[in-house]
């Protein structure tokens, strides 16, 4: 706990066996209180992997439903056992479970209610091996989404997330995509609701082993992104797209 506040780290699993380890041997076992690690129906031995480290929470897809899908079964299970802060750490050990603590402290101490760890500030993300082309798409997507919806933020695309309670409790992010494009909405939703956000700088690896969406996959993701930043920019005229109807 900090400051009396249950947190839960939430780990979205797909053939993560090789790098679950090292990212789990990172997580600062003083202040988390569980982790919960949803696996999409891997072909690996990422759940084993899970059970011999001794996991709290592991649960397992019956069929693979898709990065979002994954990422909602992390967070419906965190209320469920009454986490206060939630924080989503990649199995993939790209980025690195030190930041824990900085990042729950400012939620904790009611400083912002989310805070997401950008590779874009500073030097990490290319430091670290980004793909050029990936980081030329980030920091065109990031401009289009700050221009449509009225934001500053670094990048919408880290994966290294960390939520109060409350601000899960009301966005309906069940109501969203399975795909990778959830994590857009998600973000544009806490936007459209008022909440702050706050960022800190992350180093982040890029190797064999960290998952990577391929070029076409990455392409309809960023068609998903153009579109829930016009979509924002319409609901906050009046028009409201489906993903904004409920906030």
């Amino acid at each position: 706990m900090i400051n009396g506040k249950k947190v839960a780290v939430i780990m979205p699993a797909y053939n993560a066996g090789k790098t679950l380890e090292k990212t789990y041997n990172e997580i600062p076992r003083d202040i988390v209180d569980d982790v919960i690690l949803t696996d999409d129906r891997s072909t690996d031995n990422t759940v084993e992997v899970a059970k011999r480290l001794g996991i709290e929470h592991i649960v397992v897809h019956e069929k693979n439903r898709g990065y979002g899908g994954n990422q909602k079964s992390c967070y419906n299970k965190a209320l469920e056992i009454g986490a206060d802060i939630i924080i989503m750490v990649h199995p993939d050990y790209q980025y690195t479970p030190k930041l824990i603590t900085p990042m729950v402290s400012l939620i904790a101490n009611e400083v912002y209610p989310v805070v997401i760890a950008s590779r874009i500030l500073g030097k990490g993300a290319l430091k670290g091996g980004m793909p050029r082309y990936k980081w030329i798409a980030n920091r065109f997507l990031t401009l289009f989404q700050n221009v449509w919806m009225g934001q500053k933020l670094s990048e919408y695309h880290t994966g290294y997330r960390a939520y109060s309670r409350k601000v899960l409790e009301e966005i309906p992010y069940n109501d969203n995509s399975e795909d990778f494009v959830f994590d857009n909405q998600f973000l544009a939703q806490i936007l459209y609701k008022g909440n702050e956000v706050a960022e800190i700088t992350c180093p982040t690896k890029y190797f064999e082993e960290a998952s990577s969406i391929n070029f076409k996959r990455s392409s309809v993701y960023g068609l998903g992104v153009m579109k829930v930043s016009m979509q924002y920019f319409f609901s906050k005229l009046g028009m409201k797209a489906k993903i904004f109807k409920k906030l």
